[in-house]
């Protein structure tokens, strides 16, 4: 059968997320354990630190950002920007090479938002930076967790 999906790595247990911690759902760790999904984190891919600052993306959403209309923020100031895109680069070679047909991203955001991230505290609709670029080369994202 073969790898039919790349997912959020922080879904499939992975401590991964900006605090350290992970968000495991029993259906996302079972298709990676069945080999049909590869597990992703497109922040650690871009070079950020796990821990790292809580980021959003700020005038706008991912599709915004890889336009150069957005930006990413760390909650102290830091532009993540270039961090965030290169994070969704490689995901998205990743995706390519193993001829994934979908990604199961983790909901709200800045990375793998589908159709809702947060942006000062608050969700509002939007798509994360690699969401927006998976999603703008023809391969279908779908918001879990």
């Amino acid at each position: 059968m073969g790898i039919e999906f790349i997912v959020s790595a922080c879904l499939a247990g992975l401590n991964c997320r900006h605090d350290g911690a992970n968000c495991e759902l029993s259906d996302i760790k079972t298709l990676v354990s069945e080999g049909r999904a590869l597990p992703i984190c497109p922040e650690q891919l871009g070079g950020l630190p796990t821990p790292r600052s809580i980021c959003e993306i700020v005038g706008g959403d991912g599709r915004d950002v890889l336009e150069g209309i957005a930006k990413v923020f760390s909650q102290d100031g830091m532009d993540m920007t270039e961090l965030f895109i290169k994070g969704a680069q490689q995901t998205l070679y990743l995706a390519q090479l193993i001829g994934a047909r979908g990604a199961l991203l983790k909901q709200k955001s800045p990375s793998c938002g589908c159709g809702q991230i947060f942006r000062r505290k608050l969700l509002v609709a939007g798509y994360g930076v690699t969401a927006a670029l998976l999603k703008k080369n023809g391969i279908q994202v779908e918001p879990m967790g």
